[in-house]
């Protein structure tokens, strides 16, 4: 039989669970990691009305609360939850449906990651000049020579896909014969223009890496270094960087292994916790890429970033 304390606890909980508004938070936190602002946009309410309802969520152990500078940020996360306290709400979702309100969510929840991913170029607008030493606080400075000893055949033309400050490209301005670079922020652009004007051999494309403007079989390397985790569909972006290579064309990418450092998504916009090199793999293969070599690179004692690796693959003939 059931205890005094057991029945309260249940009691409780369906209490909780008896508000429509706790219950679109709900749906809405199992799926993203929402700040009030955020779920307060998305329910059309105000930020006090969603505060109150998320801090009864909080103190009956539904969802988690993170600090991210001065917000918080709020999740649902299914294993935090008790066993009954899951399938309460597996039971609460399945009864919810699907109502007017909640596909109306869900809309409006894909304007707001829509505008996240708006945001994210703006971060690399007012972080440009710093860019340089945050990335290489978290990854140090060695692993972009190690990458290279792959390249630099002299007479090559080689893109750098998602070149931010120019990093690798003012290496490659002095040892190859063309070198195009390619962001899609103009304040990264704008630095790296800076930074290599002394350099003729340099040519700028504003540009994501999912429509490259450059041509079929125009360049005979390509480098997509610490850029995939930040592009919705890196498939498409390795098929772009395939079709620009000439026969037998190499592409290079650098990038982090799997992890699970979640705060990257809110902090530097990251879409993706690293791959796992036999993704990536298949992203080459499909993209008509063979000769695959992958790399773990050594980590940089200074580092604090995930470990990173490379993968080089060229065109077929």
């Amino acid at each position: 039989m059931a205890s005094t304390a057991s029945r309260q606890r249940l009691t409780d909980r369906l209490a909780l669970l008896s508000e429509m508004t706790r219950l679109r938070l709900l749906r809405l936190l199992e799926t993203e990691e929402l700040g009030v602002g955020e779920l307060a946009s998305i329910l059309q309410l105000p930020q006090s009305t969603v505060s109150r309802h998320l801090k009864s969520l909080l103190e009956g152990g539904w969802i988690v609360r993170r600090s991210e500078g001065t917000a918080s940020m709020y999740r649902l996360v299914n294993e935090s939850l008790s066993e009954e306290a899951r399938e309460l709400w597996q039971l609460a979702r399945r009864q919810l449906g699907e109502p007017p309100q909640v596909r109306q969510d869900e809309h409006r929840l894909k304007q707001i990651l829509a505008k996240r991913e708006t945001d994210t170029i703006a971060y690399f607008g007012r972080v440009g000049g710093e860019w340089d030493a945050i990335r290489g606080e978290l990854f140090g400075s060695s692993f972009v020579d190690e990458a290279l000893l792959a390249l630099l055949p002299p007479q090559w033309t080689v893109a750098d896909l998602g070149c931010g400050t120019g990093d690798i490209a003012v290496r490659l301005a002095t040892l190859v014969e063309t070198v195009h670079l390619v962001d899609m922020s103009k304040a990264m652009l704008a630095a790296a223009r800076k930074r290599l004007a002394q350099h003729k051999n340099v040519h700028f494309h504003h540009s994501d890496l999912t429509g490259l403007p450059l041509d079929d079989s125009s360049v005979d390397a390509a480098i997509i270094s610490l850029v995939l985790h930040h592009v919705n569909h890196p498939a498409t972006a390795i098929r772009e960087a395939a079709r620009i290579l000439k026969p037998g064309g190499r592409l290079l990418v650098i990038d982090m292994l799997e992890h699970d450092r979640e705060q990257y998504r809110q902090t530097m916009g990251h879409k993706w916790l690293g791959f796992k090199p036999a993704e990536m793999s298949e992203w080459f293969t499909s993209a008509g890429l063979g000769h695959l070599r992958t790399v773990h690179l050594p980590s940089d004692p200074q580092a604090k970033g995930p470990d990173l690796f490379v993968m080089a693959g060229s065109r077929e003939a």
